[in-house]
């Protein structure tokens, strides 16, 4: 059975945009193979092993983007009076943070954007303005108080 994934549209077209990348710099991963190659043994070539290496990882995110897209369920942008996947919410835990709940494939905290399935994300789930939510970390329970959903 094949994962879903939850992506935004956003999301969607930074996979397809990396994608094609990706599908344009096969040839001059083959290219560099095949001058590898006609520099002799290839049991101590270090530019065709490097060039492989290459090769794998660049076919191998391949492979993941393809699935990911295949299995991609696109969400839409938040705009209930809950919170749920494609929701944008004002945080305040001493200072407001915004967040944008997203799927696991697109998140990245640093960029403002934190996994539905994050410890952060499964508690604010399906939360209402002025709810709180309680996060245990490593250093004690944080409280955060739901200020604005958009």
């Amino acid at each position: 059975m094949n994962k879903t994934y939850h992506i935004t549209k956003h999301g969607k077209a930074e996979l397809e945009a990396e994608l094609g990348e990706l599908v344009r710099a096969r040839k001059g991963i083959a290219s560099r193979i095949a001058d590898a190659r006609a520099y002799g043994d290839l049991s101590e070539n270090a530019e065709y092993s490097a060039a492989r290496d290459e090769q794998n990882i660049n076919e191998t995110r391949i492979t993941e983007i393809e699935n990911i897209l295949k299995n991609a369920d696109i969400i839409s942008s938040g705009r209930g009076s809950k919170v749920a996947l494609g929701s944008t919410v004002v945080l305040k835990n001493g200072s407001e943070t915004e967040y944008k709940i997203v799927g696991a494939v697109e998140a990245n905290p640093l960029d403002g954007k934190i996994s539905n399935e994050s410890p952060l994300g499964l508690e604010l789930m399906g939360k209402k303005v002025g709810d709180t939510a309680t996060i245990d970390t490593p250093k004690g329970a944080v409280k955060y108080t739901i200020k604005s959903i958009q």
